[in-house]
């Protein structure tokens, strides 16, 4: 009876104890993790507008790729599987998170960037982030579950720090390890680390590139008397949301598709990379503009297609959204590093600048929409996507922001970037599934597969 009557239990001790025991864990592997992203994103923008000031190291990238494969040849080891490690070592603890996988990450992005190669920066910052995590899990003699909470958690600093999202980089974490489930146990370390990471980035003086959504004017409509919410937008936007997931569709299946294609059909490793620099080359040949090289955020002169420009009318080019996913599937399928969620920013924030126009829609909403959307469906996870449109772009569209995600999420089927994800509940059913890989999902053949087989060049593949 007497502890009944007890204000506080003792669980709500054993939560504060706890609270306060992760609380000390994280923050020094966050501060870490954000000072290492504060360097990446310094050597990163240097590395681009070096490249700026000086176009002929555009015809160095198929040597760069070169260097890339030979580097990771002989220091690589595990480290060559990225993201891919980090995912299947909190699923499955095994060898671990080798030390050397943020310094091999950084360096060759750098190199990626430094040559022109079209990647983005979220891959260099994770594999950082769980590297660095692993590291200090090991110092700290930490057991199995709470090296996979701070792995996690490292997902969370790292992500959080590179794009300046924090709470997107928590939930992000815990919810791109396992497609239709979130993993809460690491909640309070993952949203420490996220704001921990964003501090340290902001402490070093790295700022982010801030994005705008222009007022949207309201027009009345028929039903504007009975209900608040304007259905003809939602409408327009499910509608943009299913190409955006459709392109999210398209670059996974590039990726994939590119990566096994060289490596069925060329037999000297090195000449990988090598070719997929000729090839990044002869693409900004027959473009005449260098607008789909590197990052796509910064403009290289007056005029050209970037992330920022496609949240103004005119600022992007009916396809640039499809050029931009050839220069990153290439890059990456043959074996560049970096990441690919900031070109899949510019592949929907373009999209969504192309479509505002065909919809009749605002055109920054749909830049934003697209820019949001196209990553959720890529990486499957359409609640972290929600909370960075609130966090880049407010909360006043926070509805069409989860519209545009969760649509894009289903209509990119099972695929993804991230071919370690396990599917822990079905697009289609939404019933549970066997936690098969994304990547074992991608193998399985249907039957248009199956039809189009019958032709030499896919039977080849079999």
């Amino acid at each position: 009876m007497q502890n009944q009557n007890r204000l506080f239990s003792s669980q709500h001790f054993a939560i504060l104890k706890n609270a306060l025991r992760w609380t000390v864990i994280i923050i020094p592997i966050a501060v870490v993790i954000g000072s290492a992203v504060a360097l990446f994103l310094w050597l990163l923008s240097w590395a681009i507008h070096f490249r700026f000031a000086h176009n002929w190291l555009l015809y160095l990238l198929p040597l760069a790729g070169i260097a890339i494969f030979f580097i990771y040849k002989f220091f690589g080891g595990p480290a060559e599987k990225g993201n891919n490690l980090i995912i299947d070592e909190i699923h499955n603890p095994g060898g671990g998170v080798p030390k050397r996988m943020a310094p091999l990450v950084l360096i060759t992005t750098i190199i990626t960037h430094l040559f022109g190669g079209s990647a983005g920066r979220e891959g260099t910052a994770v594999q950082m982030g769980g590297s660095l995590a692993q590291m200090i899990g090991k110092w700290l003699k930490l057991n199995e579950a709470d090296t996979q909470t701070v792995l996690t958690a490292g997902i969370a600093a790292g992500f959080g720090a590179v794009f300046g999202t924090p709470l997107t980089g928590a939930v992000f974490a815990m919810e791109v390890l396992t497609i239709g489930r979130v993993q809460y146990n690491a909640l309070l370390p993952c949203l420490i680390a996220g704001i921990v990471g964003d501090v340290t980035v902001a402490a070093w003086g790295v700022h982010h590139t801030p994005y705008h959504i222009d007022i949207v004017p309201v027009i009345p409509h028929w039903f504007s008397g009975y209900i608040s919410t304007d259905l003809l937008l939602i409408i327009k936007t499910i509608v943009a949301s299913i190409a955006f997931g459709l392109a999210s569709y398209l670059f996974a299946k590039m990726v994939h598709g590119i990566k096994s294609f060289f490596t069925q059909y060329i037999k000297t490793p090195w000449l990988i990379p090598f070719i997929g620099g000729l090839i990044i080359i002869a693409l900004t040949f027959v473009n005449g503009k260098p607008d789909y090289l590197s990052l796509g955020v910064d403009a290289e002169h007056v005029g050209a297609v970037t992330i920022p420009s496609a949240f103004h009318a005119g600022g992007a080019g009916t396809w640039s959204w499809l050029w931009k996913t050839i220069y990153t599937t290439v890059t990456l399928g043959t074996g560049f590093k970096g990441g690919e969620v900031t070109p899949l920013f510019y592949i929907g924030a373009t999209l969504g600048n192309t479509l505002s126009g065909l919809l009749d829609a605002p055109v920054s909403l749909f830049a934003a929409l697209g820019f949001i959307a196209v990553f959720a469906g890529a990486t499957n996870t359409p609640l972290a996507c929600t909370f960075m449109g609130i966090e880049l772009f407010g909360g006043e569209h926070a509805l069409l922001f989860a519209v545009a995600c969760f649509t894009a999420y289903l209509f990119s089927g099972h695929t993804g970037i991230y071919g370690s994800q396990r599917i822990g509940v079905t697009k289609l059913t939404g019933g549970p599934a066997d936690d098969k890989t994304l990547s074992e999902a991608m193998k399985r053949r249907g039957y248009l597969y199956h039809k189009l087989a019958k032709y030499s060049f896919l039977k080849a593949r079999e």
